[in-house]
């Protein structure tokens, strides 16, 4: 596949110059270029958009961008890059590379990589990116099936982050519908490496999968400024996982300043959690901590009881600090003291009304300071304002 034309110094220049212009208007005209498409040009001006956001690591002249869907699928430099902590060793296998961001991070600090993917096009763009950022690899363009077939050499880490669409587009939940098929494959997997590590949709359910496969030591579950965006599994042989054969559910949401909450399966179901009306703090944990449904153990671990079986929000005469969510000081109001045009951050949550049918109904404005929570305690209904 040649990228020279494309590559070079005049065509380059275009891309950059119209980076924040106008892309459908753009696409009207004729290509300034013989030897490249229009189309082309705006493939690589909606790349280096998606990378200004998304890894801006490749923000760089004489990068080649692949075709829209390759760019959504692909992880983002910072979850790239907090999956790459403390990962080192001698081999490291992606067998399903795509657009290989991830494989770039996890792999920094191992000595020899090899990249699998099955599209060619894909894998000679992932090749040149990687030769201009002076990262070297083995670049196999083949599927992952033949691939596990031909392979004699053992890896200290394996990693996959397998399709969630079907031919027709369809997001895919469950393991043996995604491409490949965790539990087809899992066996020949695991004779050739002791570790191996698998990204998944953030809306799979993890009760499944810690019922559904072997051996998983930990799940990551990463949000992205409380967006939760990636589950990652950590997978042991059986020899190598530790004495406590619990599996480990790590949160963390980055971009937040918000500390990591770790916590085993198991202590989540013998946790039990204390009932209080609201007091002076209440406590909003993250997203990934309610991913992971740790809402007993998260009020054991830090003091906190808790409004409502059913409303996981979390209260406190004194703050506490380090807590993985909003923590904000409030007051009791009743809805009698709502004026007409008062401007809030509504929260409702275990209250019937929605926040858009209570600015209806209280005739409020969005925005402003402070936050106006709906919600139920033991005691029943409660309106709460943050001071």
């Amino acid at each position: 596949m040649d990228f020279s034309n494309l590559l070079s110094p005049e065509v380059q220049s275009f891309i950059n110059q119209n980076i924040e212009g106008d892309i459908n208007k753009l696409l009207l005209k004729k290509s300034p270029f013989s030897s490249v498409t229009i189309q082309e040009i705006v493939q690589q001006i909606k790349g280096k958009k998606v990378a200004q956001r998304k890894f801006p690591f490749l923000l760089k002249d004489n990068l080649i961008f692949p075709p829209n869907l390759n760019l959504e699928q692909a992880s983002s430099q910072s979850t790239a890059e907090y999956k790459a902590q403390n990962l080192k060793g001698n081999s490291f296998l992606d067998l399903t590379s795509g657009f290989g961001i991830d494989a770039f991070f996890l792999s920094q600090n191992f000595d020899e990589i090899t990249l699998v993917e099955q599209n060619p096009e894909l894998i000679k763009i992932v090749e040149h990116n990687w030769k201009t950022l002076n990262r070297n690899a083995n670049f196999i363009n083949q599927s992952l099936e033949t691939f596990l077939e031909d392979n004699q050499q053992k890896f200290d880490i394996i990693y996959l982050d397998p399709a969630r669409r079907d031919q027709n587009n369809k997001k895919k939940f469950l393991l043996e519908d995604l491409s490949p098929n965790l539990l087809g494959i899992e066996e020949k997997l695991n004779p050739i490496s002791d570790k191996i590590i698998v990204k998944l949709s953030p809306l799979i359910d993890i009760s499944y999968l810690v019922s559904e496969l072997q051996n998983i030591n930990e799940i990551k579950i990463i949000a992205v400024r409380n967006e939760v965006k990636e589950l990652i599994l950590i997978i042991k042989n059986q020899e190598t996982r530790s004495d406590n054969p619990d599996t480990k559910i790590t949160c963390v949401n980055l971009e937040s300043g918000e500390p990591e909450f770790s916590f085993n399966i198991n202590e989540e179901k013998s946790a039990t959690s204390e009932f209080s009306e609201s007091l002076n703090f209440l406590y909003i944990p993250n997203n990934s901590i309610l991913k992971a449904g740790a809402f007993n153990i998260i009020s054991e671990k830090f003091g906190l009881k808790k409004l409502h079986p059913n409303t996981h929000f979390y209260t406190s005469e004194n703050k506490i600090e380090n807590f993985p969510g909003r923590v904000l000081q409030i007051e009791k109001i009743d809805g009698k003291d709502l004026k007409k045009n008062n401007q809030f951050n509504i929260i409702s949550k275990n209250y019937p009304l929605k926040p858009d049918e209570i600015k209806k109904k209280y005739k409020l404005k969005d925005g402003g300071n402070h936050y106006l929570i709906f919600t139920q305690s033991i005691n029943g209904k409660e309106i709460l304002r943050s001071i």
